[in-house]
């Protein structure tokens, strides 16, 4: 394969979402890097699979949520992008890594909250902002929001609202890192079949059935709809879009 000799950091990228995504990126000639909470193995089978296309890619294990781990990961990051990639910098940043959670406000504990916050929006504003020194100008930063910060359903009002604080995130990093020519995106999956928020729109039938019925094309999303979306952000084709968010849900709740 050839190589444009751009780097992809991609969080929770050993599964679901965050697996095709890297995948796609490998496509676009992009080497890879991924990061794990918990599941090495599956994480390694990733790095495989893109290696195997021929392109380069490393696993990292990182706690979004754990703010106060950054500092040590992306020391750690510094040397996988010295030693693997004979590099000092990457080109794209993937904000995707995430929890499902499904309580409503009466049943949402303060300190469900606070793992939400400290995951969706508050480990994005601090990974981005310890990851600006290592981004080259020039590159992408693509947040993952969802959905659910535009449209309300009952059981997601603390995500749906920390993802609606990372949208306006987004435009707040497009205006400050313009003069750097990095572009900030964000895009919103609408309802996938992965094993996220413990597989309930792949595995319930009645919920995939109410999301096929809420959305014009007929049927729940799949993680090949999302990452060739993200992969065309990372493109030259996509340098001119910014600050946007970028709903990719076939048309849910319209």
């Amino acid at each position: 394969m050839t190589t444009n000799n751009k780097i992809a950091l991609v969080t929770g990228g050993s599964r679901g979402l965050g697996k095709n995504m890297a995948l796609h990126l490998a496509k676009k000639g992009i080497a890879v890097i991924i990061t794990y909470n918990s599941n090495k193995a599956a994480a390694l089978e990733v790095v495989a699979a893109i290696e195997a296309s021929g392109q380069k890619a490393a696993a990292l294990q990182l706690n979004t949520g754990d703010i106060k781990s950054f500092a040590a990961f992306i020391a750690q990051l510094k040397n996988v992008l010295a030693q693997t990639f004979n590099a000092t910098a990457f080109d794209f940043l993937i904000n995707n890594a995430g929890i499902g959670m499904h309580a409503l406000i009466d049943g949402t504990s303060e300190e469900v909250f606070d793992e939400l916050m400290n995951i969706h929006f508050k480990g994005v504003f601090f990974l981005t902002q310890q990851s600006l020194p290592i981004i080259n100008n020039g590159g992408r930063i693509v947040n993952l929001s969802s959905g659910l910060a535009r449209f309300s359903m009952p059981g997601f009002a603390a995500y749906g609202a920390m993802k609606g604080a990372v949208e306006t995130l987004t435009r707040y990093m497009a205006k400050e890192l313009g003069s750097r020519s990095i572009a900030v995106n964000v895009v919103a999956p609408g309802a996938i079949e992965t094993d996220f928020g413990g597989g309930r729109v792949r595995d319930n039938e009645e919920m995939n059935k109410m999301v096929a019925g809420l959305t014009a094309l007929g049927r729940a999303g799949l993680p090949d709809d999302i990452g060739g979306v993200v992969a065309f952000l990372c493109s030259e084709e996509g340098r001119w879009i910014n600050g946007q968010r970028i709903e990719v849900s076939g048309g849910m709740n319209l």
